[in-house]
């Protein structure tokens, strides 16, 4: 079975008595002493939507709109393009049997620091990428999350990474500064089900509009 991959997972681990330097994204080798501000759980789920296979993320289907995110909200007409936060931090009760069709743009406060939980119910395993960033893969375990799994967090010398793998009936917990401002993806590592719903958009907005955390776009 997939136990071996498990293990091997949580063996991953950064060599603090090296003095080379690496990647560290939240300024601090001391990651785990940072208060988390936000925890947002997502849950994948597929089922059929008029006849036709999708995957959803907290029971919405991300679909994308004409206009580009991005460049709706950098216009101020983001309110006639999609809505902000169409999926909540904690999934509904009925995530895996009532399922939307609409854009999804979770609005993220810049420079937060943010747990996210990967909860996989399916019988597959997923994996899960990040644009913009980097983050902290602190645990993976069968079964689902509850706060109390913290205990179970590696808070010192866990792998900076991009992609996290979710095993089938389990999860997987990620800790990261969101301090990139943008509009970044999460999407399926799987081409068919980010093709089909299973991806989300995270919108960073600086709040002093400064080219020193966000490039204009191009003319």
């Amino acid at each position: 079975g997939w136990a071996w991959s498990l293990n091997q997972f949580r063996s991953f681990r950064w060599n603090l008595t090296a003095s080379a330097a690496r990647p560290n994204p939240q300024g601090s080798y001391h990651y785990g002493k940072i208060n988390i501000t936000r925890t947002i759980k997502i849950v994948n789920s597929a089922t059929k939507v008029d006849g036709k296979l999708r995957y959803a993320v907290n029971g919405v289907s991300h679909v994308d709109s004409e206009t580009p995110l991005k460049l709706a909200e950098y216009y101020g007409v983001a309110d006639k393009v999609f809505q902000y936060d169409t999926i909540q931090d904690e999934p509904p009760a009925t995530v895996e049997d009532k399922v939307t069709l609409a854009p999804i743009v979770v609005n993220q406060t810049f420079r937060d620091f943010v747990e996210i939980i990967f909860e996989n119910h399916e019988k597959s395993i997923q994996t899960w990428h990040l644009d913009g960033y980097s983050f902290f893969a602190v645990a993976t375990e069968p079964g689902r999350w509850t706060p109390e799994k913290r205990r179970n967090y590696n808070l010192l010398d866990a792998v900076s990474r991009h992609t996290v793998q979710v095993f089938p009936k389990s999860w997987a917990a990620i800790m990261l500064t969101f301090d990139n401002a943008g509009m970044w993806n999460v999407r399926s590592g799987q081409p068919e089900r980010r093709y089909l719903g299973q991806q989300f958009y995270v919108s960073v907005i600086s709040p002093g509009r400064s080219l020193r955390d966000e490039y204009n776009l191009p003319d």
